[in-house]
C-alpha cells in the first residue's frame, strides 16, 4: 500500500486518536483496498522479530490476512505448525487493549515457556511504539513477566500458562486467546470453562492449535463448532510461504502428489518440502503439517481402539432415559426382573482433580451397557454409591479393581456396607489389573466395539475410547488432557463377565 493511501499519520496519534481507532478497528474503508483498520494500524505500529533474527514492522502474511477476512466474535483455528497465528492474535488483541479503554486481554499458552515467549512478542510491540505514545498515553504503571497495565486507558494485558489454576478467576475478560489448546495439561475442558466464565458477553475468543489426536478438548470444540456458533478456520501447511525447498523432478511425482498439486495448485518446490517433512516426521507429518481437517486428527496419536467403529456408534448412540447426581449417573436400561448384572468399578482417590471413579453396569447375559457413572469421589462415599447401584440392579456382582485405592474401597464395601456379592479372583476380593492382564482386557473391549458396537450406549465412554492411545513409553492410556476411567471400568467389566459366564457354564 502506497504512503498516500495511509489513513493516519504516526505523529498525530494520541489518546483521543487511539480511542477513535478503537471504535472502528474492524471497519474496511474503501481506501484500504479490502484491509481493515486493525490490519493497517498493526502494519504501521507493531514490530516483530523474524525467524532470521531481524526486527521489522509486522506485515500480515496470507494466513493472518485470511483469518482477518473470515474472523467472527468466537473463533477456533486448526492449523499446521508455525503459521504466525499466535503472533497475529497477540497483535490484534494488543491493539484492542491500547485503543479500547477498560479492556482486559488474556492469552493462555500451553506451557510456561510458551507463555514467556508470547509475552516477549507483546513487550516488543510496546517497546517499539513511537516515543510519543510509549511515554505519553501508553505509559505503563506495571509491567512484568505476566502483566502490562496501561493506567490512562485502565487496560491490562496478561499472558499466563494453562497450568495456572486461577487464570482468569475474578476477572472480566474482553479478549481471550487460548494457544495450543490440544496440548494443555490437566483437564483442558475444565480450564477452558473457567476462562469462558470470565469472558464478557461481547468478548472476543480465539482458540487455536495444531491437532493432537482424536478426542480431547480441542477436538471436541472443533467438532462442535457448527452447533456452538464458533467460526472454524483451517489453515493447511501450503499457505505458509516459507514451506518450499528445492523443486522435485516432475517425473518422480506419485499419483497422490499429482492429485494434491492439481487440487490445491501446489508447486514442485512445495512437494519437495512435503517429502522432506514426511521423511523427518514420519507418522506425525500430517499432524504437524495438516493437509485437511479430518486426516490431521486421524494421523495424530495412535488410537488403540478401532476409530471407525467408534465414530459410527457415536452417531447412533442413544440418550440416557434417566439421569441422577447432576448427570454423573446415566441410565439407559433400568433393572429388569429376572435379569442378572454386574457393576464394574475403577476407583480413584476422590477430590475435585485428577482421575474420576467410574462404574459401568453390564447385563451378564447380553453384555449390554445399562448404566454408567464417573465422579470425583472415593472412600466410603464411593463404597456406598456403588453398593446402592449394585443392590438396585438385582443384587449385581460388584467387580472392583483392587489396585491402589481399590483395596480400601473393597474393605469398606465388605465391612461397613456389608454387601454380599463381591467378585473374587482366586479367592481374593476384587479384580487385579497387571501388566499381563491389562492388554487382554483392553483387547476384549476393542473386539466388542468392532463386533457388537450396539452394546455400548454411552457417548462419554465412546469418546474416552477414541482418545485412548499408545503412549511414548509403550503403555496404553488416555492421551494428555483426557481420561480413561470409563474405559478401564468397562474393560474390567467385560473381562469379569467372561469369567463369570465361564464359571456358570461348568
Amino acid at each position: 500500500m502506497d504512503s498516500e493511501d495511509r489513513v493516519f499519520k504516526l505523529e498525530s496519534l494520541g489518546a483521543e486518536e487511539l480511542v477513535k481507532f478503537g471504535r472502528i478497528l474492524d471497519h474496511r474503508p474503501a481506501q484500504l483496498h479490502g484491509c481493515n483498520v486493525l490490519t493497517e494500524l498493526a502494519e504501521r505500529l507493531l514490530w516483530v522479530r523474524t525467524r532470521s533474527g531481524r526486527t521489522t514492522l509486522l506485515r500480515a502474511n496470507p494466513v493472518q490476512s485470511e483469518f482477518e477476512r473470515q474472523r467472527g466474535q468466537r473463533n477456533i483455528i486448526l492449523k499446521a505448525r508455525q503459521m504466525g497465528l499466535t503472533t497475529w492474535a497477540a497483535a490484534r488483541f494488543f491493539l484492542k487493549t491500547i485503543t479500547l479503554p477498560g479492556t482486559l486481554t488474556l492469552q493462555v499458552a500451553h506451557t510456561q515457556e510458551s507463555a514467556e515467549e508470547i509475552f516477549r512478542i507483546v513487550h516488543r510491540f510496546l517497546d517499539y511504539l513511537p516515543d510519543r505514545l510509549r511515554k505519553g498515553c501508553l505509559r505503563t504503571s506495571h509491567a512484568n513477566v505476566r502483566q502490562i497495565i496501561f493506567p490512562v486507558f485502565d487496560s491490562q494485558y496478561r499472558v499466563v500458562s494453562a497450568g495456572e489454576r486461577n487464570a482468569g478467576r475474578g476477572m472480566t475478560v474482553q479478549n481471550l486467546h487460548c494457544s495450543e489448546l490440544a496440548r494443555w495439561p490437566g483437564d483442558p475442558a475444565e480450564t477452558l470453562a473457567g476462562l469462558r466464565a470470565a469472558l464478557a458477553v461481547d468478548g472476543e475468543e480465539i482458540l487455536e492449535s495444531t491437532p493432537d489426536g482424536i478426542g480431547g478438548c480441542f477436538y471436541e470444540e472443533w467438532r462442535g463448532a457448527p452447533e456452538t456458533g464458533m467460526v472454524q478456520h483451517f489453515f493447511p501447511w501450503w499457505m505458509e510461504q516459507r514451506y518450499r525447498i528445492k523443486a522435485v523432478d516432475k517425473g518422480s511425482l506419485t499419483e497422490e502428489e499429482r492429485a494434491l498439486m492439481e487440487r490445491h495448485r501446489l508447486s514442485l518446490a512445495q512437494i519437495g518440502f512435503r517429502r522432506k517433512t514426511q521423511a523427518n516426521f514420519r507418522g506425525l507429518a500430517r499432524q504437524e503439517f495438516a493437509e485437511d481437517a479430518e486426516s490431521c486428527f486421524l494421523a495424530s496419536g495412535e488410537s488403540v481402539f478401532e476409530v471407525a467403529a467408534i465414530e459410527q456408534r457415536l452417531l447412533s448412540a442413544p440418550a440416557a432415559v434417566e439421569s441422577r447426581h447432576n448427570g454423573q449417573l446415566e441410565i439407559w436400561l433400568p433393572p429388569m426382573h429376572g435379569k442378572h448384572y454386574l457393576v464394574a468399578v475403577d476407583p480413584a482417590g476422590g477430590g475435585s482433580e485428577g482421575d474420576y471413579s467410574a462404574a459401568e453396569v453390564v447385563e451378564l447375559e447380553t453384555g449390554l451397557q445399562c448404566a454408567e457413572f464417573a465422579v470425583h469421589i472415593g472412600g466410603l462415599e464411593l463404597a456406598r454409591l456403588v453398593t446402592a447401584i449394585a443392590a438396585e440392579y438385582n443384587d449385581a456382582f460388584l467387580v472392583v479393581e483392587r489396585n491402589n485405592h481399590g483395596s480400601g474401597v473393597l474393605a469398606l464395601i465388605e465391612s461397613v456396607c456389608r454387601y454380599p456379592r463381591i467378585y473374587r479372583q482366586a479367592g481374593q476380593m476384587g479384580w487385579l489389573t497387571t501388566s499381563l492382564s491389562r492388554p487382554a482386557v483392553i483387547g476384549r473391549l476393542n473386539a466388542g466395539l468392532i463386533e457388537q458396537p450396539d452394546r455400548f450406549m454411552s457417548k462419554r465412554l465412546l469418546s474416552e475410547c477414541r482418545s485412548f492411545v499408545r503412549l511414548p513409553n509403550g503403555n496404553t492410556g488416555a492421551r494428555a488432557g483426557t481420561h480413561d476411567d470409563r474405559v478401564m471400568a468397562m474393560a474390567i467389566g467385560l473381562a469379569a463377565r467372561a469369567e463369570l459366564l465361564e464359571k456358570n457354564s461348568r
